[in-house]
């Protein structure tokens, strides 16, 4: 990844969760006409696929997402007029909020990306397209996976198509709860009224819909390679760290600690100096940090946790995998 590179999907989330701690002036990124184009294509080709998603496949066939998308399709639903209107108009108030909470080139970026959606949605309305299907497996997994796509490249982009997390942002400093526990009440509520109003079956498809375009925005964002973290201690951990660093020219850093030791052992010995070494590594090569610790000490013990972001050091972050 160049280091030109600012506002890509991961720029969009730290921003927003630096702004739990600090709520005043932002320092925007200097204008990069490169970064500006592929930025931009990544925002179209978002609007692309939020395009495909929403008009071939969830409003045909009367299905919600969640977040401030569901509930333009909610009230798009109750009203019988186009739901471009309210995907526009609903999420205004969150632009806003994103220029006060994340910075102003996130506001624009965001109001153009919507703005333009809204657009396309409505010249395309006007066509009445048909649905791809009408098979309800297929429109809720599909048409999910299409609008996460769209919402996914356009947080690539540094913007957003939907204002919820932002709206849940503001709320947190409002209230003690977490984004991620606003968020699940917001699409509660969105949920169970469509339960309501359009039967439970349909509000099934539509969560089935919501957790397809939520596990595609996860995959986008975080990338094809996620990352895990990776904690050793060994009494070989000096030959550990050498075939980690020449088997998969991974980094690694050692951590010096004490070993505690329980019963007549610990007697005995006490507690000991122990290094414990911490690597960064893909999904596909955990299996090989497990293999070389396992060949030379089977007694070790091992920790991994996942990573949602990381930078520097000898893992190259991508803007697109």
């Amino acid at each position: 990844m160049s280091e030109e590179i600012p506002a890509s999907a991961e720029t969009v989330k730290s921003k927003i969760e630096h702004e739990k701690k600090h709520e005043h002036v932002h320092k925007e990124e200097p204008f990069v006409l490169r970064t500006f184009i592929k930025d931009t294509i990544s925002v179209l080709i978002g609007i692309a696929f939020a395009t495909v998603g929403l008009e071939f496949f969830i409003v045909p066939n009367n299905l919600l997402d969640g977040g401030v998308t569901g509930i333009s399709l909610l009230v798009a639903f109750i009203t019988k007029m186009d739901v471009s209107i309210f995907i526009f108009v609903i999420n205004i108030p969150f632009i806003f909020m994103g220029y006060k909470q994340v910075g102003k080139l996130f506001a624009i970026k965001t109001f153009l990306a919507i703005a333009t959606l809204s657009a396309v949605l409505m010249v395309l309305h006007t066509f009445h397209p048909t649905a791809v299907t009408k098979e309800p497996i297929l429109i809720a997994v599909f048409g999910g996976i299409c609008l996460g796509a769209g919402i996914g490249f356009a947080m690539r982009g540094g913007c957003v198509l939907d204002g919820t997390e932002v709206f849940a942002l503001w709320l947190t400093r409002k209230t003690s709860m977490q984004v991620g526990e606003i968020i699940l009440i917001i699409n509660i509520v969105i949920f169970g009224v469509a339960a309501a109003l359009q039967g439970i079956e349909t509000a099934l498809y539509s969560i089935l819909t919501f957790m397809a375009a939520s596990k595609t925005v996860d995959f986008l964002t975080n990338g094809i390679e996620e990352y895990t973290g990776v904690m050793i201690i060994s009494e070989e951990s000096e030959k550990i760290r050498k075939q980690i660093i020449s088997q998969l020219g991974r980094g690694v850093t050692i951590y010096s600690g004490k070993r505690g030791l329980r019963g007549k052992k610990a007697q005995e010995s006490g507690l000991n100096n122990r290094d414990i070494l911490y690597t960064v590594v893909t999904k596909l090569e955990l299996t090989k940090v497990r293999t070389i610790v396992t060949e030379i000490d089977k007694t070790c013990f091992i920790t991994t946790h996942s990573i949602s972001s990381v930078k520097g050091g000898m893992v190259k972050e991508r803007k697109l995998h």
